[in-house]
């Protein structure tokens, strides 16, 4: 993994997608589907650290904080 890319692994994608499933037993996940799902959560990631640094600028605040990206979820939510 490079610092330039960074990515989920397989094995934590599946881990989180499965304790959302009603029936973690059956529910299986093909490796195609865990590479779009970790693309997703790194799409969603660094969407969410953009908007929450957006945030800190438009409050001339030094560094971003918990608050900035309390203050960003919900429309980030809701785009996703």
């Amino acid at each position: 993994m490079e610092m330039d890319d960074p990515a989920f692994r397989s094995e934590t994608v599946n881990r989180l997608l499965h304790n959302f499933f009603g029936d973690k037993v059956k529910t299986k996940c093909s490796g195609d589907a865990l590479k779009l799902m970790a693309e997703l959560l790194k799409i969603f990631i660094a969407e969410g650290a953009a908007r929450a640094a957006q945030q800190a600028k438009v409050e001339s605040s030094p560094s971003v904080e918990t608050e900035h990206l309390e203050k960003i979820l919900p429309q980030l939510l809701l785009d996703f």
